[in-house]
């Protein structure tokens, strides 16, 4: 369903004021399907909007082939981060998460399987899957890392170190640990069997990292095996995880907000409306612009269930999701 229009706003002006909604719109998330043909994308309104993909890449397709096919409001505040099994999406706002379940959305019955508020409800920044334990990890504003286990819906451990609010983690399945990113200009390593933290990278400490004008705090970070690239107020740089050594600086002026592995290049984006493209040497292949002043988030579509709709797309200041069917330009926009 879509989000009532306000009492004060009288059914005629409805079309102006969903106008207005849209100019001053910003998508904070998103996710494909377990499918690979579906996009969910989340914007500051609590909004979850369900793009087809496989409309909006077809030769036949249409300007209505790139509006939503269903949304729904999915919390009272805005959607600050998304995941998906191959079952459910569950979706972050302020001090709660929800699940959904694909099936439903995709019939247009958009009910929340359940919710589930963490202790202190804080702003919920990101989430992060545990497959090997069936776990959803919660981070924001209380400055905690909260395990919930997906069978019980229990939270079941608080892991405590950072010193302000949390924006980002990832996963090193391998061991398994998960990566925190913070406000407090920390990225912190996290044991899930111990419990505890084994590391600590204070980035801002370093001085080739350091740019004392945008700030300490980590807006974003990946990893990959024993390499971990972040970046925010420091500058993107990229990390080899067992030495805690910065091995490559990329000559980014602008923080940027997310940062992923892909082959053997590094894709960036933040402020400015570029997905940026680097080659782990630190030399920048590419600048491909978008549709947005600014990006917040990028996704890769690799379901091998739809190979047709393998896409890269990012969002951030705007109704509007880019979509890049090859790295080199975007092809088209999704819209709310």
């Amino acid at each position: 369903m879509e989000r009532a229009v306000p009492p004060t706003v009288p059914l005629g002006q409805m079309e102006v004021f969903q106008a207005l909604q849209r100019l001053h719109m910003t998508i904070f998330s998103q996710c494909f399907s377990p499918c690979g043909k579906f996009l969910a994308a989340g914007n500051n309104y609590g909004q979850i909007a369900i793009f087809s993909l496989s409309a909006a890449l077809s030769s036949e397709a249409k300007e209505e082939s790139k509006k939503p096919i269903v949304t729904f409001q999915a919390h009272d505040g805005p959607v600050y981060s998304m995941v998906s099994t191959d079952r459910h999406l569950f979706s972050a706002g302020d001090g709660e998460v929800k699940a959904w379940l694909w099936a439903e959305i995709l019939k247009k019955g958009c009910k929340e399987l359940w919710c589930r508020q963490p202790p202190y409800r804080p702003e919920i920044n990101a989430l992060l899957l545990v497959p090997k334990e069936n776990s959803l990890i919660l981070a924001g504003g209380d400055c905690q890392l909260h395990t919930m286990d997906l069978e019980t819906g229990a939270f079941t451990r608080a892991l405590r170190g950072h010193t302000d609010y949390i924006h980002c983690l990832a996963l090193r399945d391998r061991n398994p640990e998960v990566l925190s990113g913070g406000e407090d200009g920390t990225v912190r390593l996290w044991d899930l069997r111990m419990a505890k933290e084994v590391q600590t990278i204070e980035v801002y400490k370093h001085e080739e990292c350091s740019r004392p004008h945008n700030g300490r705090w980590i807006g974003c970070l990946a990893t990959d095996s024993d390499w971990m690239v972040c970046g925010g107020g420091p500058a993107l740089t990229l990390w080899h995880l067992r030495s805690s050594t910065p091995t490559t600086i990329f000559p980014m002026w602008a923080p940027q907000k997310h940062v992923t592995f892909y082959q053997d290049l590094i894709l960036s984006a933040g402020q400015g409306p570029c997905v940026n493209q680097w080659q782990l040497s630190g030399e920048l292949k590419a600048q491909v612009p978008g549709s947005s002043p600014g990006l917040l988030s990028l996704s890769l579509n690799q379901q091998p269930a739809a190979p047709e709709c393998k896409v890269l797309t990012a969002a951030g200041n705007s109704c509007r999701v880019d979509v890049f069917t090859n790295l080199g330009y975007r092809a088209f926009s999704l819209s709310f």
